[in-house]
């Protein structure tokens, strides 16, 4: 099966988006979440009919999203989701933001499990909510859930869990066993788990899914969870997201009547599009990715013995230990001044970033190819 990841450099670089502006042209960029690819063919068709038509003024009725939604939902999970269950906005983080408004007062905690996703922490601030750090414990191993931690900080009197499902950077997916075991610590103590799903239709060849609202009753009433087409199919820049409840519904009605305002329409498009017919793309994309990540693999191993990273199952992220190489704590700015490669900052996930980058594999095989001899021919000279 051919790659994906075919667009040659100097097309991308005509690209406008942040992965491909925010350095300098000797700069290889692998840290911004973004792929390398062209759009699916049915999204691609759905905007260009959508422009020549003109049809570029605000999101009107999402019923056809959230009816797409659903039906991708239970083809690739199983996941029966209600309808009424569901709200839109710009993003998930717009989203996140929102909804924690109202769980919580400022000042008020919310766990979250380092290393994680960067922009969790600038959500917490706009909310207002403090920061409680629980990490991932077996982190070597690509991580899990440290239940004893957790049910410490829901004693000591947090009540809201931000959970990352797949987890950025590790590309770990969360298991039922351990989703259970969450959402019984939550109801024991009274507490919401928001589950980010964005990665989730990015699993990989193999790899099941377990969205955390389905795998039980408690976790159906402690959970709600937030997803886009955005990551999985490339549209970031156009706007669309879904908030999903199940019995904290109640939660959606409290929304901000402006909120479905920020979706995009182009975005609304796109995603109708992604969630109704790009199965078929997105089993292409997920081999693609385990080409790279084997490659990534075999390179590191070649050039640069002793960095290593747990194997992804989920994304198209992988974290680096370059802790063996003994680069500091923040790799990736030497790899930036020395070799002219883009990483994304460890430190900038929290605690045990240290010593760490995330490599963007969402990219051509040139690309990693060359990033790695970059690096290497770095540290020798």
């Amino acid at each position: 099966m051919s790659t994906v990841f075919d667009i040659p450099t100097a097309e991308l670089r005509r690209r406008r988006s942040a992965k491909w502006t925010t350095y300098p042209s000797d700069v290889l960029p692998l840290p911004v979440a973004e792929m390398d690819v062209r759009l699916a063919p049915g999204i691609a068709a759905a905007l260009h009919e959508a422009v020549e038509r003109g049809d570029t003024g605000y999101a009107g009725d999402v019923t056809e999203l959230v009816e797409a939604f659903r039906g991708f939902a239970l083809r690739r999970w199983g996941w029966k989701v209600e309808p009424d269950g569901v709200a839109t906005c710009a993003d998930v983080g717009v989203g996140v933001v929102e909804v924690l408004r109202r769980l919580i007062r400022p000042g008020d905690g919310v766990l979250i499990m380092p290393p994680v996703y960067p922009s969790f922490y600038p959500w917490l601030r706009e909310s207002g909510a403090r920061t409680v750090a629980v990490p991932l414990i077996d982190r070597e191993r690509g991580g899990r859930l440290d239940l004893d931690g957790i049910e410490r900080a829901l004693a000591d009197g947090t009540r809201v869990v931000l959970l990352c499902h797949p987890h950025n950077p590790f590309g770990r997916v969360h298991t039922a066993e351990e989703l259970r075991a969450l959402a019984e610590l939550a109801r024991t103590y009274g507490a919401i788990v928001l589950s980010d799903e964005i990665h989730a239709p990015l699993t990989h060849t193999g790899q099941g899914f377990d969205p955390y609202l389905t795998v039980s009753d408690a976790a159906a009433e402690t959970g709600i969870a937030f997803t886009s087409a955005s990551k999985a199919f490339n549209v970031a820049g156009l706007k669309c997201a879904l908030i999903i409840a199940d019995g904290r519904r109640d939660l959606l009605g409290e929304m901000p009547e402006e909120l479905p305002w920020g979706v995009g329409h182009l975005g609304l498009i796109a995603s109708i599009a992604a969630f109704s017919g790009e199965d078929a793309w997105l089993e292409r994309l997920a081999a693609s990715l385990a080409a790279n990540v084997a490659l990534l693999r075999d390179r590191l191993a070649e050039a640069l013995p002793g960095v290593t990273f747990p194997e992804p199952r989920a994304s198209y992220l992988a974290w680096l230990d370059f802790r063996a190489l003994g680069l500091g704590d923040d790799p990736a700015a030497e790899f930036l001044a020395r070799a002219r490669v883009a990483l994304g900052s460890g430190p900038a996930f929290g605690l045990h970033g240290e010593g760490h980058a995330r490599f963007n594999f969402g990219c051509s095989p040139e690309l990693i190819d060359e990033a790695v001899t970059r690096m290497a021919r770095a540290l020798r000279s």
